[in-house]
């Protein structure tokens, strides 16, 4: 095997152009990928982290029907105090939950006594909310304020509605909401603060304590629109989705159905589907980078066993079995793919060092420039590099076929 490997290195150097030409492109390829899968990698998990820790969390509990419905806010579908009860005593439990917290989720009028629009309220638990989404405070603008992020009787108010109505901190704003029964109730707040809107200049979301929110609704127990949920570690959210399902499948309405539901950060946004985007992009990529190893190392491997037909002829009639010459040839190209791939990615990593030095920032929703922190997984690298080699090696395979198949005689009078 080892004068397989010596004579196939010394047949690459003889070809020394066609042989640094093809390693390079494959080079090339498995750098630009790795690269690209680093940097996307970075970019959906900033991406993903603007909403889950702004205003999401990883996973959210409703009860059954509000999320097909949630576009109307219905109070009729918040979750009754016992239902709460048990919801907040699994997450208790469970060890991959870092924080939760109850909101209460309402249509309202916002109005400065002047001009009044429509504005979709969370009522929540500062602490709470703060622990669950901690980015949250950092989407005020302005000076920061100092201690608690919200007081009794304060509202925070989303930028749009700020620049609309012309409205600043310390401003006493009204919010009229419907009540469960139809009744109206209005009540004044003080502007706490601005917040600038992660998804884009159209949200309209505002936040009051849950207190707040229930005197203004006039609700008579502890009931919630939902429980939003943040995790210890990200990647355990299909874990304790799992886990949490379970759990809660206990809890039962009047039919004996489950009464609750359980919905990850995905299903509640839109923007999971620039997620899936940057999947199928990087898959499409690999395969691009598939064809142009299997279509560039078998012209090489052709070109090779069409130059040497006689010099495959000579071999042959001195006794080389066909085995022999088609591990000649499958080696050849296995060095190529290996070559090329311990140089791309030697680049490519050498590259992603520099672009963590180096930290370029931009701008994804919120007002402060986030960076990007490009990285890229050992296991991703394996898969690339296996699969760079395999197709090197696949594409060796019908020329080497050929050239092992190859009557001594007519390759030798071959002109």
């Amino acid at each position: 095997m080892l004068n397989v490997l010596k004579i196939a290195a010394r047949n690459l150097a003889r070809f020394s152009r066609r042989t640094f030409l093809t390693a390079a492109l494959i080079t090339l390829g498995i750098a630009a990928v790795l690269l690209f899968v680093a940097t996307t990698g970075s970019f959906k998990a900033i991406m993903i982290g603007q909403f889950t820790d702004s205003m999401l969390g990883h996973l959210e509990v409703h009860r059954k029907g509000y999320v097909a419905s949630i576009d109307s806010l219905p109070l009729n579908l918040n979750m009754q105090p016992q239902m709460v009860g048990k919801v907040e005593q699994v997450l208790k439990s469970m060890d991959a939950v870092e924080a939760y917290s109850p909101r209460i989720k309402l249509g309202a009028m916002f109005s400065n006594f002047t001009e009044t629009t429509s504005i979709r309220i969370n009522g929540v638990d500062p602490a709470k909310e703060a622990a669950t989404t901690p980015l949250l405070p950092g989407r005020l603008i302005g000076e920061k304020k100092v201690g608690t992020l919200l007081k009794p009787g304060e509202i925070l108010i989303p930028e749009v509605i700020a620049r609309g109505l012309k409205v600043k901190a310390g401003d006493t704003v009204v919010l009229v909401a419907t009540n469960r029964d139809g009744s109206v109730n209005g009540k004044t707040f003080t502007v706490g603060g601005v917040l600038q809107s992660v998804s884009g200049p159209s949200g309209k979301d505002g936040y009051i304590t849950i207190d707040d929110a229930r005197s203004l609704l006039r609700m008579k127990g502890p009931e919630v629109s939902e429980i939003a949920i943040r995790l210890r570690n990200p990647a355990l959210l299909e874990k304790a989705y799992a886990q949490l399902n379970q759990e809660l499948s206990g809890v039962t309405n009047k039919e004996s159905k489950p009464a609750l539901e359980v919905h990850t950060w995905a299903e509640l946004s839109p923007f999971s589907s620039i997620v899936r985007m940057i999947d199928l992009l990087a898959i499409f990529i690999k395969v691009m980078l598939v064809s142009i190893v299997l279509i560039s190392v078998m012209n090489v491997m052709m070109m090779a066993v069409y130059e040497r037909i006689r010099e495959i002829g000579t071999i042959s009639a001195i006794g080389t079995p066909p085995r022999r010459i088609l591990s000649l040839f499958l080696t050849e190209g296995l060095l190529l793919g290996v070559g090329g791939t311990a140089l791309g990615t030697g680049i490519s990593l050498a590259a992603i060092y520099a672009l963590n030095i180096w930290k370029p920032a931009f701008k994804f929703g919120m007002q402060q420039a986030v960076e990007l922190s490009p990285s890229v997984g050992a296991a991703d690298v394996a898969t690339i590099a296996a699969m760079v080699i395999a197709m090197s090696v696949l594409a060796s395979l019908q020329p080497a076929w050929k050239a092992s198949r190859m009557d001594p005689v007519t390759a030798l009078g071959h002109v």
